[in-house]
């Protein structure tokens, strides 16, 4: 459903997702949006999408992974209460990146920014080539996220997911809401609001 022109939603979280170019971020969001799977030119800045779960509105922030753009990534983390960390399991450069490039953005974040890990095109990876470890990259998930307690969430903050066949995507940010959302419950509607790029990040809180 779409918010008519001019209309203006306060987010009550936001979200921001960060990786390498290329990683499969707005195909991500795009299958958990709309439920599809379509190429995408790559963002520019950032986009902004809108989604309401149950009573509440989302924001969340695609942002470039091109290294251009690393400055305006910044920008938009500010009071970020979660954040997907996302790389190409089938790429290891795209896992060190995580730590390299984008987890010091999340200084910008909310204090006790969730930060969940997220490998991509699960669909692509042969097992006998895979260079990130299962086990390791859990660690490295936990490791990110030590001032904050995991146990009132359900599993670790790492998945591996497939945009185009839609595995794990919906987890990813059921996870995400279970915590900057704790008074929802999983099986709550989900519409879309709204979709756009943006320029500029609307004004937003997060409840956790």
């Amino acid at each position: 459903m779409a918010t008519p022109a001019g209309a203006k939603k306060k987010a009550d979280a936001k979200v921001i997702i960060l990786g390498d170019y290329a990683v499969g971020k707005t195909s991500l969001i795009s299958r958990y949006i709309d439920g599809s799977f379509n190429p995408h030119e790559p963002t520019i800045g950032a986009a902004f999408f809108l989604k309401q779960w149950g009573s509440y509105n989302v924001a969340v922030w695609d942002t470039a992974g091109d290294e251009k753009y690393t400055g305006l990534s910044s920008f938009y983390c500010r009071n970020a209460g979660a954040a997907i960390l996302a790389f190409d399991l089938n790429t290891a450069s795209s896992y060190e990146s995580l730590w390299a490039r984008f987890l010091p953005l999340l200084d910008a974040a909310h204090e006790d920014c969730l930060k969940v890990v997220v490998g991509t095109k699960r669909d692509m990876l042969k097992e006998t080539d895979r260079e990130i470890s299962v086990d390791e990259a859990i660690e490295f998930s936990k490791e990110i996220n030590k001032n904050i307690d995991l146990s009132r969430l359900k599993g670790d903050p790492y998945f591996e997911t497939s945009a185009k066949s839609g595995y794990n995507v919906s987890r990813v940010f059921e996870y995400m809401f279970q915590y900057c959302l704790p008074d929802t419950k999983l099986q709550l509607p989900r519409d879309t609001i709204v979709v756009s790029n943006a320029a500029q990040p609307v004004s937003s809180r997060c409840s956790c």
